[in-house]
């Protein structure tokens, strides 16, 4: 019989005492409670008919006082905000482009260093050679703002039309409408292009992380107008930040953008409640756009040709881990089981108040949330926010798997992810899905999800429904 290794003995108990006192700390306050019932109850056991006459005045008016708090917080409370349902665009597949076919259509424009640059970066980036670009519009004798316009409604219209068909809401029942698009932005706007009769926003130049705003703009709204629905659209035009120049640092978004869009439909109806997905718990924005080096780790502007293009700075992923940091923060003891933010504050008084060199105990954020849904924003974005939040390769493969297969579809990346876990029949009732979504700015916003429901993949049909068997791959970089 094989020995167990000492190590792994030492592991396995400080797993299973920590469990424990996790258990502990977020059962406290039914050890305590507990006793006090008994201890009230015992005391009023001994109450007789009289004692109860002579204080029976007292006891209504503590009753009103009790019904006229509990309508005063019931009325005053924020309102459930519901995602009915959400779609995610998948392009036809005549604009399915490999990464060799890339390069070719690459070699037309570039040559040399500015190539082999972009190639180089093309095999590292966990991409497969199934996502989509623009091929006919993607030259530069094409890159015109009717081709801008073209590709919008083909992807904004696809993602509206499946989400409708899978509700079966009307687009006149709509309220709100928001679209959000970083680069391009026509006049007349994105949701103008629409051309329903409901109040619309359109939301430029937030970067990737568009969408969660797009969301905290939306549950705002509702807070405002009862039994309304919110649409948002979140999208990129990718042929509109296609960059022809030499400058490396503006190459990069060349060889990760692909098409793609979302929709999602949210409803503060209570009736609502019963068919919808989720409902949700929070939304935390951080900008950290005071800082010159966040607010230029990703910024548009020329070369010295006259070049327009967007540059990404060496500066992108210590500032995203910073914003990271901040924004889990706030979000932290939103989310967090008491027993883990005891630890990070018991830490943190270690290092501030008596000025002890420690590590920073950093929360296990698995105890607040059974999926992640990181914007696949690239390789070095994934591999950044997996080793600060400690995650195992398991809860990171929806994003990773959404990189591959579909490349970095800005803001609405965060929606092809959950789609995948939906695909994959993991969403149960009860599960907690956190969304987390990078920008310019610089900015990090997370958004909080509970399911009203389990999922099941056989009745959905969503973008990975047809080769989601196909998936999870072993993803090969270069």
């Amino acid at each position: 019989m094989a020995e167990s290794s000492p190590n792994g003995e030492i592991k396995s108990s400080k797993k299973y005492v920590k469990l424990g006192y996790h258990y502990l700390i977020s059962n406290a306050i039914y050890l305590l409670i507990v006793p006090i019932l008994i201890a009230v109850g015992l005391h009023l056991s001994t109450f007789t008919l009289e004692d109860l006459m002579v204080n029976l005045a007292m006891l209504k008016s503590y009753l009103v006082l009790v019904v006229f708090l509990a309508v005063v917080y019931f009325m005053s409370r924020p309102k459930n905000v519901y995602l009915v349902d959400f779609a995610c665009y998948k392009p036809h597949e005549r604009f399915m482009m490999s990464k060799e076919r890339l390069v070719e259509k690459l070699a037309d424009i570039f040559s040399g260093d500015s190539l082999n640059f972009q190639k180089k970066i093309l095999y590292k980036a966990g991409i497969s050679d199934k996502t989509y670009v623009p091929i006919h519009e993607w030259t530069p004798s094409n890159l015109s703002h009717s081709s801008n316009q073209q590709q919008a409604k083909l992807v904004i219209i696809g993602a509206i039309d499946d989400l409708l068909e899978k509700t079966g809401v009307k687009i006149r029942d709509v309220g709100f409408i928001i679209v959000n698009s970083s680069m391009f932005n026509p006049t007349p706007s994105l949701s103008a292009m629409l051309g329903v009769n409901v109040i619309t926003y359109n939301l430029g130049g937030m970067g990737c992380s568009a969408g969660l705003i797009s969301l905290d703009l939306a549950n705002r709204l509702l807070q405002g107008q009862a039994n309304s629905y919110a649409l948002i659209v979140s999208t990129e035009i990718i042929s509109s930040v296609f960059y022809t120049g030499n400058d490396k640092s503006k190459l990069v978004a060349n060889t990760i953008f692909r098409m793609g869009s979302s929709a999602a439909l949210l409803s503060n109806r209570f009736s609502d409640r019963w068919h919808s997905k989720y409902q949700l718990m929070h939304v935390v924005r951080t900008h950290k756009g005071a800082d010159d080096r966040a607010f230029n780790c990703v910024y548009q502007h020329e070369d010295e040709d006259g070049q327009k293009g967007i540059s990404l700075s060496k500066d992108l992923m210590a500032v995203a881990a910073e914003a990271l940091k901040t924004n889990i923060t706030t979000l932290g003891p939103l989310v967090l089981p008491m027993s883990e933010q005891l630890l990070f504050f018991a830490t943190l008084i270690v290092r501030k108040v008596f000025k002890r060199k420690i590590k920073l105990y950093i929360p296990d954020f698995k105890m607040a949330f059974e999926h992640f849904c990181i914007h696949a924003g690239g390789r070095a974005v994934l591999d950044e926010v997996q080793k600060n939040l400690k995650l195992p390769e398991a809860l990171m493969e929806s994003s990773r798997m959404t990189l591959y297969r579909f490349g970095n579809t800005s803001s609405s990346s965060v929606w092809y992810n959950l789609a995948y876990s939906e695909a994959k029949g993991r969403v149960k009732k009860g599960d907690r899905a956190w969304q987390i979504g990078f920008g310019s700015g610089f900015k990090c916003n997370s958004a909080v999800w509970r399911a009203l429901r389990t999922i099941n993949p056989a009745k959905e049909k969503n973008a990975w429904t047809d080769e989601i068997y196909d998936f999870p791959v072993q993803v090969p970089y270069a």
